[in-house]
């Protein structure tokens, strides 16, 4: 049984990666899905922990998570008690309209699960099922409470032209607002999402999109100690553009969209101040301010959410989630931003209970273990080891950033590709980003004894390269 497994002492490699059957399954599924991103098949049923099995018999250890989705580990003992319990059971064979007929138990749900780890401030929470979704349902929430403040207190009845003109995507009815997103960001695939991601052209390609503004995210330079003249009036400009764009897009900016770290985008940080400095500006202009904790959430960062390194003055407008959580939605802190009418955000299922219920569980396994802690002192060790590497291997590891944000940590590297595909040969799974970026993402039970083993990865490989 899977929850007898225990983890391997370490990766091991019997095949070429990817092996003969994982190209065999890739060629039979290619036919009726497309599996050209497939990279290796894996056999969940032998992978424990921080390890991953393949259909080879290649055994790695993970330093990448499914995308940064796994918090607890594979075949996590808690997660597979919570999967066989009653109440996923009826979740699953009886999934709900949650909207309209909720199950006796969703409130305990919520208020054991999600509302005992909701960010500081907010008060509700809004489910989904995806982290594009989650986004999506954001954007819908900060233009529907600007309008509501646009119409005053009294909350003026929706004028008949306003309700013709919306059901022929015209104004007044289908007005001309903005969410404001930066360059390199990534928020999703949805149509709405989609316009307010700035990272990849891939994404985007030949799919119409709003015609929302961007501004600059910082671009730092590190070591930091070693450039915080620059960096402070780096953030200082690009400020100073939110500001200028705020003050004269063609159409009324309802919001703004960011990332605590950019992920996709590069792994880019900014500093505390530019973030205090944006929350100030959506004060200022009267709009929402929404923090995509999508991948960040959940204590990767060495917090439990990433923007409390912000040190915010009061909480965020809205803090989407996703991934780790294993579930998806918002929570918000703004009583205006739960709609004024009912079924104004809404859909079949909002969300999922058997999801939930998983998440409940997550939760469990976090605050029980105190992980989110464990994250932070683990990544201060990781952190040192790859700055003491990157001394040994200047030319390959630069740009290393992450210092005090738990295992939340990346570099740069001149082939990212490459480096990654060498990384495999020798059983460690790791995952890039932007145009040059190596990022770790590890799951929260990544432990001191893993560190070992991935530094020794490096070692095998660089040495290779004989640079």
């Amino acid at each position: 049984m899977a929850s007898a497994l225990s983890e391997p002492p370490g990766p091991s490699i019997l095949t070429a990666v990817p092996g003969p059957s994982t190209n065999a399954i890739k060629r039979e599924l290619d036919v009726v899905f497309d599996a050209r991103t497939t990279q290796i098949v894996i056999d969940y049923d032998k992978s424990y922990g921080n390890y991953l099995v393949d259909v080879d018999g290649n055994c790695f250890l993970d330093v990448y998570a499914q995308i940064a989705s796994i918090a607890v580990g594979y075949n996590n003992p808690t997660l597979i008690q919570a999967a066989q319990s009653p109440d996923m059971v009826s979740a699953l064979v009886n999934r709900p309209a949650i909207g309209n007929f909720p199950s006796q138990g969703w409130l305990n749900l919520l208020r054991e699960g999600l509302m005992r780890v909701a960010p500081r401030g907010c008060t509700q929470v809004f489910t989904a099922q995806s982290g594009s979704e989650a986004n999506e349902l954001a954007f819908k929430a900060a233009f529907m409470a600007y309008r509501r403040k646009q119409r005053g207190p009294d909350n003026q009845p929706w004028s008949t032209c306003e309700l013709e003109t919306a059901m022929k995507n015209q104004a007044p009815g289908s007005p001309d607002l903005a969410i404001l997103s930066f360059k390199d960001s990534f928020h999703g695939r949805g149509l709405g999402s989609l316009s307010a991601t700035r990272s990849k052209p891939v994404h985007k390609m030949d799919i119409p999109s709003f015609k929302w503004p961007q501004a600059t995210f910082p671009r730092l330079k590190y070591p930091l100690e070693e450039h915080e003249d620059d960096n402070h009036a780096e953030e200082q400009r690009c400020l100073q553009e939110v500001e200028h764009i705020l003050a004269s897009w063609h159409c009324p900016v309802a919001g703004v969209i960011v990332e605590p770290i950019q992920s996709e985008g590069g792994d880019n940080h900014a500093s505390p101040a530019f973030f205090q400095g944006l929350q100030a500006l959506t004060k200022k202009h009267g709009i929402y301010l929404i923090v995509d904790e999508v991948q960040t959430g959940f204590g990767a960062t060495g917090r439990f959410w990433g923007h409390e390194h912000w040190e915010l003055p009061a909480a965020p407008d809205i803090v989407t989630f996703s991934k780790k959580a294993q579930t998806a939605g918002y929570f918000f802190s703004d009583a205006m931003l739960r709609p004024d009418k009912a079924y104004r955000q809404f859909n079949t299922w909002m969300g999922d209970a058997a999801r939930v219920t998983l998440s409940n569980a997550v939760i469990n396994e976090i605050l029980s273990k105190n992980l989110v802690e464990h994250t932070a002192r683990i990544g201060d060790i990781l952190y040192e080891r790859l700055a003491a590497l990157s001394t040994k291997f200047p030319q390959l590891i630069y740009n290393l950033r992450g210092r005090g944000k738990g295992t939340y940590i990346a570099f740069d590297t001149p082939d990212a590709s490459s480096l990654l595909k060498e990384m495999r040969n020798v059983g460690i799974n790791l995952g890039s980003c932007g145009v040059s970026t190596i990022r770790l993402r590890p799951m929260l039970i990544f432990g001191e004894e893993h560190i070992p083993l991935l530094l020794d990865g490096f070692e095998k490989v660089f040495a290779r390269s004989g640079r």
